[in-house]
Order: structure tokens, then sequence, then C-alpha cells
């Protein structure tokens, strides 16, 4: 007997047919690597719940740079780690400030053939940890912080940077930046806006790796999104495209795959969706008790955010899945066993 659905089988039987009707695809293209650069320090530095992740010094930054350029990655997204810190963050817009040093640098040595993304916030940079200038009562100043992101885009603009991504969800934020960039003469610096960042419990690695720590065992409900909320997340898009950004990103991803869904459906400039810290992390530790296959599981992970609806991904596996998708052999396909096989051939990191 012959079922309907039989159809669908026999496009399943080889690899090679899996791969030439497979709906969703992923290549370097897609992924945006995050790098951490930390001032004053002059080798990478392991991050411990980020586990092949480091603080980089700007000379190692660049290198880095220019090693994912050669795998096809065509854009990275700058975190810096000050020296000092002070309750406004003012090394956030310091031309001198570790961001701004390694852009220069970075945009001396690659010219345009990368992408250069500076991620626009000041809560690596003050000594409360925080998203923006506090008002005397421990809560967030939202006007007072948008003069501050202000100062920080031109900064990061004069510095390089193609495109500045806002992330302490202040209202306003994407009209304020607009404003201060073209006035400053950088009319073709993009916007990447947080559009829709949630108060998530899976930042806690990001926030060893930028030496943050909210005052007070406070936290950041009061600006950030509520998880419970999914129509909500559409309105914090719908107010950052009016206000002119080019790009939106869902934060986190996995676990707000609905939200990437729902913000394609809404739009149609470039989604983005940050695979963070804590869903890095989840894979890693499971993967390192033998309880998953962790290359499969990546390779899977990163597969559904893009199936979704995202059209790039910021994440901490960029550099593994590209040296990954680089070596395939056309033999070999995307299913778990085909990846893992891939993978496993690769030399171990140097970093």
């Amino acid at each position: 007997m012959t079922f309907p659905q039989r159809r669908l089988r026999r496009l399943r039987r080889t690899d090679a047919l899996r791969r030439m009707v497979a709906e969703t695809t992923l290549s370097a293209d897609d992924l945006i690597a995050p790098l951490f650069v930390r001032e004053g320090i002059d080798r990478p530095q392991p991050i411990v719940s980020l586990p092949g992740v480091v603080q980089h010094s700007v000379d190692t930054a660049v290198k880095e740079v220019v090693e994912l350029g050669m795998l096809g990655i065509n854009a990275v997204i700058l975190f810096g780690i000050p020296e000092t810190k002070d309750s406004v963050g003012s090394e956030a817009w310091n031309p001198d400030g570790v961001v701004q040093v390694a852009l220069r640098r970075m945009r001396e040595e690659v010219g345009d053939a990368m992408v250069l993304i500076a991620d626009l916030c000041v809560d690596e940079y003050t000594d409360h940890g925080h998203c923006g200038v506090l008002d005397g009562k421990g809560s967030v100043d939202n006007d007072s912080t948008l003069e501050l992101y202000q100062r920080i885009a031109v900064a990061q603009a004069d510095a390089g940077a193609d495109i500045v991504a806002p992330s302490g969800m202040m209202d306003g934020q994407v009209a304020a930046i607009r404003s201060a960039l073209d006035a400053a003469g950088h009319v073709d610096v993009a916007i990447m806006a947080y559009a829709a960042k949630y108060a998530s419990a899976f930042y806690g690695p990001f926030r060893d790796a930028v030496d943050v720590t909210i005052a007070d065992g406070g936290d950041r409900c009061g600006y950030q999104q509520d998880p419970r909320n999914g129509r909500e997340a559409m309105s914090e898009i719908r107010f950052d495209l009016d206000e002119g950004a080019d790009l939106i990103m869902v934060k986190p991803a996995m676990a707000y795959l609905d939200i990437i869904l729902r913000a394609r459906l809404e739009t149609d400039v470039p989604v983005a969706a940050y695979h963070v810290s804590g869903e890095y992390a989840m894979l890693e530790a499971a993967a390192q008790n033998g309880w998953i296959d962790g290359d499969a599981a990546a390779f899977e992970s990163l597969i559904s955010i893009k199936r979704a609806g995202a059209d790039l991904i910021l994440t901490y596996l960029a550099r593994r899945v590209a040296e990954a998708l680089a070596d395939r052999r056309p033999q070999l396909g995307t299913g778990p066993r085909a990846l893992t096989s891939a993978i496993k051939e690769l030399p171990e990191e140097s970093s």
C-alpha cells in the first residue's frame, strides 16, 4: 500500500535530497559574533561561565575580527569592559575608551570588509550596573539617560561603527540617537534597536563577562520587558520602527521564538535575534556532562532561530559554526550526525 505522505519520506531518503529541499539553511552570513574587549589586558582572559569565550585585549580582538572575516562572518558586535567605572558610565563615550579604540583599529585593519556594530548602553560602564543614570531614588532617569546615549552614539560613529545598537530599553532612545547621529553628520550609520529585550534570567554569564553587578540586589524589570508579555513586544517594536530603527532585535532568542515569528510578520526590516549567554552556557554545560551532543544541539538551536524568522543571529557559537560550515565536504549534510562529523574534524580553537 502506498500512503499519500510517502512523497515526504521519498525526499528524506538521502542527504543530498534532504539538502535539496531544506526550507531553512544557515550560513556564516547569518551570524554576528559578540566580542568582549577589556581595557588594560594584553592577552585573552577566559570567562568561566562562558566556556570557549574570552575577554579580548584590543590587539587580540582585532586579530579575531580578521580571522572571523576569513571564515565568512561579516559582522561583529563589541562590548567594552573599562578599567574604571562611575555613576554615569562616562567611559562609554570617551573617544579613547576601549570600544572606540577597538573600532578605530578594526576599521584600519579590515576597511569595509566587515560590519562593525557597537552595543550602545552604559551598564558595562556604570558602578551601579543599571542601563542609565539614576535619579537619586534608585530608579533610572529615562530622559537624562537619552542625553548620554546620544553622546555614546556619536563617539562610536566617529570611531568607525557601521551600526550602533542601543540595548537599554529607554523610551525614545532610537529617535534621540537618530537625531544625534544626523546632527553629527553620521546619516549613514544605522541603528539596530534591541526592541524586544526581556528582563530574562538567561543573562547571568554575560554579566560575568562584563563585570556587572546590579547595585543593592536590584534588577531591570522596570525598563526591560516582562517575560509574560508578547503583545507588549509588538508595541515596543512598532515604537522603535516609527522612531527610525533600521533593524530590530529580539533578546533572548530560544525562549522567545514566538516573539521572533511575530516580529517577522510585523515588519519587513531585518530581524535579529540574540542567542544569549545563558542559552549558550546551558548547551555547553549539558554537552560537557555528556547529556547531549553539543555540536548537533548547537546547530539545531540556531536553525530553530532562523526558522522562526530571524535574518541575523548574534551568537557565541558563531566562530565554531562558521568553521564547521567552511570545512564541511559536499557529502556531509546538515543533519546532526553530519554536522558532528564536520566539527570533530576541526582543530581545537587556538583561543
